[in-house]
């Protein structure tokens, strides 16, 4: 497909839902310690919040009953199972970032045969999250 038809058509984008004990603690999370912002929470008391970082969304939901949270790792504890992964320019960097901040990184930066250099971190709920960028482009 020529380039200009491709740029011309409309972006995807995806957000996932995660399922969090608190909402407030679970946003507060990705602002302080990953970088990402949230505008609002909705309800009162709060039960969602969106974060936001550099177009990338993910969704916090607080159910009324707590301790329903199922992250894929815990079906697959072997396999270190991702619950997202996102695709970032520069993966090295981001790392680095997030050491400084004390996030926990479960898996460290390394090329994959897939053609990505990435790493996995852990979230405050046991959510892994994979943040890598293609090192064939």
């Amino acid at each position: 497909m020529p380039e200009t038809v491709a740029a011309a058509q409309p972006r995807w984008s995806i957000a996932p839902n995660f399922i969090v004990d608190d909402v407030v603690a679970a946003a507060n999370y990705y602002r302080d310690k990953l970088g990402f912002a949230y505008e609002r929470f909705w309800n009162d008391p709060p039960f969602f919040c969106m974060v936001q970082r550099r177009g990338v969304v993910i969704m916090l939901a607080q159910l009324e009953r707590p301790g329903v949270m199922r992250p894929n790792r815990l079906v697959d504890p072997e396999g270190g199972a991702w619950d997202t992964y996102i695709w970032v320019d520069d993966a090295d960097a981001l790392n680095a970032e997030f050491k400084s901040k004390g996030v926990k990184i479960t898996r460290d930066i390394c090329d994959q045969p897939y053609g990505c250099r990435d790493f996995d971190i852990e979230d405050c709920n046991g959510y892994r999250l994979c943040f890598g960028h293609d090192t064939e482009r």
